[in-house]
């Protein structure tokens, strides 16, 4: 497989609808004229938050917050993931938004492009700045500087696993120091994989994936091959499919359709749809799921189930890729300054240690990663909080269209792909053609890029 698929025809192409549509797009793109929202006398803070605990925390800290400043009084507004977008592309267009916008890096950053985002580097307190991990900071940061959000928590991918399935198999488990790599996982998903009941056909698989919509996942992992998908080339995004992209395509086309040792029910389901059979014991692994999963097996793991976290897998590195959970305030927004004194709250280090804990996941403040709570080795703490080391921002994180890119291009030819109707060479083809059709109806030839 040559490093590029690109050709001669596809750089036309591209060019061609880039000068095509570029006046069009200019026209499209220009910043929107600034709306003030209406006067309210709360500040609207739109949280995300879904598990159980950390349901809990926000609401919390919203009441701590009202009961210390009577004169800057919260709203919470509860949001879902899958209705964000919409509904801030509504607000943005109206004026009507909240103050404090929850969300994550790789959406926001096309938000803050067509002028809806409050540049916040300039109001931020030394103490928020310093702490936060870089690899957060690089996640909101554009390239003039400008931060669209502050961060608040990173997502990590780990792998879980079966204890006692593993035991059984005599399987050797890697730590941080000796990870496995990619072959290791394969051939520990072929022996883990079974006939249980004799009748013929494997009725325990190795390994499980939650392939629904899997362009979030694969982007992630594919970084640890030096993979990128995207790239910027002369001041625009573009898609390129090269060995690095395809790599890990192959390997679970492979484990799939030649070992037969990674579920295929994965293709209809999402990480968290996996997990009742990882409880019935199909799967020994559960493979690039969300760390904020293990507190779904604590309150949902049935009696003497034994489970764990494994580090993550080695390719060319160790590599991950990361989108934060972000909170963002609307240049619409009339109360500014009260908006960035509440996200201080929320980002101060006791509180993002709160709201790190009880959502599962790592927290954006380098400080939290020593307290107690993300070091313990139980339920997987510590590899969860270790693999921050491991994080990287990909250059998809602040490309334009990207969630457009992601619904209409990623993940429908991936379905085709891990559906075994295309070859992984037909995929990487398909997907560097239509991205980049779509990028370029989104990209200007100026800064703001």
């Amino acid at each position: 497989m040559t490093k590029s698929y690109r050709n001669t025809a596809v750089q036309v192409l591209y060019a061609a609808i880039l000068l095509l549509l570029g006046v069009g797009a200019l026209k499209l793109f220009f910043y929107p004229a600034t709306k003030v929202a209406p006067h309210r006398e709360k500040l609207q803070f739109v949280c995300l938050a879904w598990q159980e605990n950390a349901l809990e925390t926000y609401k919390a800290l919203v009441a701590e917050w009202n009961e210390l400043h009577p004169e800057s009084q919260v709203e919470y507004v509860q949001g879902t993931w899958s209705s964000i977008h919409d509904y801030l592309i509504t607000g943005f267009e109206t004026g009507d938004v909240p103050d404090v916008i929850h969300y994550e890096s790789s959406a926001i950053i096309d938000f803050a492009v067509r002028g809806y985002l409050e540049d916040l580097s300039p109001m931020l307190s030394a103490d928020l700045r310093s702490d936060v991990q870089e690899v957060a900071w690089a996640s909101v940061r554009r390239p003039n500087g400008s931060l669209s959000g502050v961060p608040i928590l990173l997502e990590s991918l780990i792998i879980l696993y079966n204890k006692d399935l593993f035991r059984e198999a005599g399987i050797r488990l890697p730590d941080m120091e000796h990870p496995w790599t990619w072959d290791d996982l394969r051939i520990a998903a072929r022996a883990l994989t079974k006939d249980t009941n004799g009748d013929g056909s494997f009725d325990r698989w190795g390994a499980g994936m939650g392939l629904r919509n899997s362009s979030n996942i694969i982007l992630n992992l594919t970084i640890g091959f030096g993979g990128s998908y995207f790239r910027r080339e002369q001041g625009l995004y573009a898609v390129r499919m090269g060995d690095d992209e395809t790599k890990l395509l192959s390997l679970l086309m492979d484990m799939m359709y030649k070992d037969s040792s990674m579920t295929t029910a994965g293709l209809g389901q999402s990480g968290p749809g996996m997990i009742p059979s990882f409880f019935a014991g199909k799967y020994a692994m559960l493979v690039g799921i969300g760390a904020w999963a293990r507190q779904q097996l604590v309150q949902n793991a049935p009696p003497g189930f034994h489970w764990g976290v494994l580090p993550p897998v080695k390719a060319r590195t160790q590599q991950i890729g990361t989108s934060t959970q972000t909170l963002s305030i609307p240049k619409a927004s009339a109360r500014k300054q009260e908006a960035m004194a509440f996200i201080e709250f929320l980002a101060n280090r006791q509180n993002n240690a709160r709201i790190a804990s009880s959502d599962w996941m790592v927290p954006a403040r380098t400080s939290c990663l020593q307290m107690p709570q993300f070091r313990t080795t139980g339920d997987g703490w510590d590899i969860a909080s270790e693999s921050a080391k491991y994080l990287a921002v990909g250059e998809w994180v602040g490309a334009p269209g990207y969630i457009e890119w992601k619904s209409r291009v990623a993940n429908p030819i991936l379905q085709e792909l891990f559906s075994n109707r295309l070859t992984v060479m037909e995929a990487a083809t398909r997907i560097e053609i239509e991205s980049n059709i779509v990028l370029s109806r989104y990209q200007l030839r100026d800064e703001r890029w």
